[in-house]
């Protein structure tokens, strides 16, 4: 989770393993986007002797020892000099509380340039495309396409399948053969890094198109967090209207775009609302707040949305963050959260806070969540162009809950189990889990989501797919960046 800024280099944060934070809507301490914002490849850090690898690593290891949320757990003495980057000194220094589950790889080190280029407008570079992987299988699906990008443009779309990957069409390789090489990685490396300009030569098929050889390349484009084709729209079924919306990421840009939403909603006299954020890592608090005053248009602003608590030496920066219905907000009566393994951080807080209020009328649809109760702050040292992502805050609902490291589906009261179907687009009311949504708001009994701990390579897990039979999830690097973290399976 990310939340406003709160000092002069502060910001709070919720995500994904490895997932990212931003700062406050005006971007965190270091910068902030503006008109087209930095570049989404930024330069790497200036090779100055302030910006050493060893001065780097004794930085990011002083914020840790001053912020982390778990002290405790980290060593009383750790010589930077045995490791090759920030990244692998700061995994050593968390090892701990990542074995307790309590950090899966949520404080690293990012990019200031490029965290604020994606959280201020979404700007990042690729094809545009959600990947997901059935590893057993050795297959590669497209399970979302975005607008404005290329793969989309190539009539590329969810659904599709990667038969074969080639720098041209003359070094294809397919996709079985590469995983049974190099596993799920060697995707990864055969699609080519995420900048502007690399060409990509697939052999893709789909229901639609069949199957084809086609080259595309990755540019510069802004995600959009609500999908102009189906991220907001009113469900008629079985004689009822239900609102649907599909948050990608908590980014700034997400404000204007969830108001328009409700707006229609509230106009339409809908009470039953479908919140599918079963592919959404997290971002920034500031948007998950506004989230539930959008949903909370019943609520009282006595009403407590969440309490933030930092470790004990820094008390003071405790919040608590109460309801606050916004012109746009309906009274939601009823709330189908759509989740999986992606699902993560701000996302889980917004599910978390109504559970006191609506009981089992907050119902978790689809598969458990990944489990990140706990929030990043972020602290810049602009001049080597680097942003420690730590774990500095908890966060919990009014009941004072907020032990969900095994994700949500202990937490809820009502659950359906259901597959992440991407035979049908998103919102369509024959895809799995969208009509599991519509038949937990009109009654009907499913089947409870199982409960217990999630490994962090299964927590990306979406659903064991109804018609391949198979079990899918999100494709992510070892080391994602500032998209991958915070819009898992992006490339």
């Amino acid at each position: 989770m990310k939340s406003r800024r709160f000092g002069a280099a502060l910001c709070l944060v919720a995500m994904l393993a490895g997932c990212g934070g931003g700062g406050s809507s005006g971007g965190a301490s270091g910068g902030t986007a503006t008109g087209g914002g930095p570049s989404a490849t930024p330069a790497p850090p200036p090779a100055t002797a302030a910006c050493s690898l060893r001065d780097r690593q004794e930085w990011a290891g002083a914020q840790l020892r001053e912020w982390y949320l778990f002290p405790e757990t980290l060593p009383v003495a750790l010589d930077p000099a045995s490791y090759a980057s920030v990244d692998d000194y700061v995994d050593a220094l968390t090892a701990t509380a990542r074995a307790q589950r309590r950090d899966r790889f949520f404080t690293y080190v990012t990019s200031i340039q490029a965290e604020n280029a994606f959280y201020a407008s979404g700007s990042s570079a690729g094809f545009g495309v959600r990947l997901a992987t059935d590893s057993a299988a050795r297959r590669v699906f497209i399970s979302e396409a975005f607008e404005g990008a290329s793969a989309l443009a190539a009539g590329i779309d969810r659904g599709a399948e990667i038969l074969a990957i080639g720098a041209d069409a003359g070094t294809l390789r397919d996709v079985g053969a590469i995983i049974a090489a190099e596993g799920t990685a060697g995707i990864t490396n055969a699609l080519g890094p995420n900048t502007a300009g690399t060409t990509r030569t697939l052999r893709v098929t789909d229901a639609a198109a069949g199957t084809r050889v086609v080259t595309i390349s990755k540019t510069d484009y802004t995600l959009t967090p609500v999908s102009s084709r189906y991220g907001a729209k009113i469900i008629e079924d079985g004689g009822q209207r239900y609102g649907y919306v599909n948050l990608r990421t908590f980014i700034s840009t997400a404000d204007p775009a969830l108001r328009q939403a409700f707006s229609q909603f509230r106009t339409a006299g809908v009470t039953n609302i479908i919140v599918d954020v079963r592919y959404n890592g997290g971002g920034l608090v500031s948007i998950a707040e506004l989230f539930g005053d959008l949903l909370g248009g019943n609520r009282s602003t006595a009403d407590v949305f969440s309490y933030t608590s930092f470790r004990q030496e820094k008390a003071s920066n405790n919040e608590t963050r109460f309801f606050s219905p916004q012109p746009q907000s309906v009274g939601a009566t009823r709330i189908a959260f759509i989740g999986t393994g992606g699902t993560a951080s701000a996302s889980e807080l917004v599910a978390n806070a109504f559970v006191p209020y609506l009981g089992a009328g907050a119902g978790l649809i689809g598969t458990n969540t990944y489990g990140k109760p706990v929030g990043q702050i972020a602290l810049d040292r602009a001049s080597c162009d680097d942003r420690l992502r730590v774990v500095a805050f908890a966060t919990q609902n009014a009941a004072r809950n907020g032990n969900y490291f095994d994700g949500l589906a202990a937490t809820v009261e009502a659950s359906c189990q259901a597959a992440d179907d991407i035979t049908f687009p998103l919102g369509d009311p024959r895809e799995a889990s969208t009509r599991a949504a519509l038949n937990f708001l009109q009654g009907r009994t499913c089947t409870r989501i199982a409960t217990g701990a999630v490994s962090t390579a299964a927590a990306r897990t979406l659903s064991l797919d109804p018609v391949l039979n198979a079990r899918r999830e999100l494709l992510t690097p070892e080391r994602p960046d500032t998209v991958q973290r915070e819009v898992p399976g992006a490339f």
